[in-house]
């Protein structure tokens, strides 16, 4: 839930004097791969639309984006490293979803698929974000997949492009 003591949504305040390298979800000139489960298809059709329109309103063309569907949450990894070892991509976005069920299969998958989406990231050096939904019930996926609480596509998209940014900047200022 919004606002629940479990989520400190906030802003984040910078001491005076220091250097800040901080970058913004600015998609021109950028190429992005998408990693999209089709488990859970309904969901993650939803995410997918809401990162696509994110890239776009970010600049980001659309012959410049490539989506690679896979079975479920637990192949995003190896999707997204496929993606990340191109070199062609400036991000990743995964987009999944995986809802509990009566057995322990839920929390093997929605682990194994974080752990694997920063294994690609930390692996190749490019930005990786988690766009996969990890609920009790269909409600809640419905509500983060473009309901009441927003679309995890979009803020997965507009994550990938800012971490892509600030690569992009400490590179430049690596360089100097």
């Amino acid at each position: 839930m919004l606002g629940s003591p479990e989520h400190a949504i906030g802003r984040l305040r910078m001491p005076e004097g220091v250097g800040v390298i901080e970058g913004s979800p600015n998609g021109q000139r950028r190429a992005v791969g998408i990693v999209v489960g089709r488990f859970n298809g309904e969901i993650t059709s939803k995410l997918l639309d809401g990162a696509i329109a994110a890239l776009e309103e970010a600049g980001v063309e659309r012959d410049r984006i490539d989506i690679v569907p896979v079975p479920g949450a637990f192949e995003l990894p190896l999707g997204a490293m496929a993606l990340a070892r191109t070199r062609k991509y400036s991000c990743v976005v995964a987009l999944g979803c995986v809802i509990r069920g009566q057995t322990p299969h839920f929390d093997f998958v929605a682990g194994e698929a974080a752990s694997g989406l920063q294994l690609a990231a930390l692996e190749t050096g490019i930005p990786v974000s988690f766009g996969v939904l990890t609920c009790d019930n269909r409600e809640q996926a419905e509500a983060r997949a473009g309901g009441a609480l927003g679309n995890k596509g979009t803020e997965a998209a507009r994550s990938a492009l800012e971490m892509a940014d600030v690569f992009g900047l400490l590179r430049s200022r690596a360089g100097q």
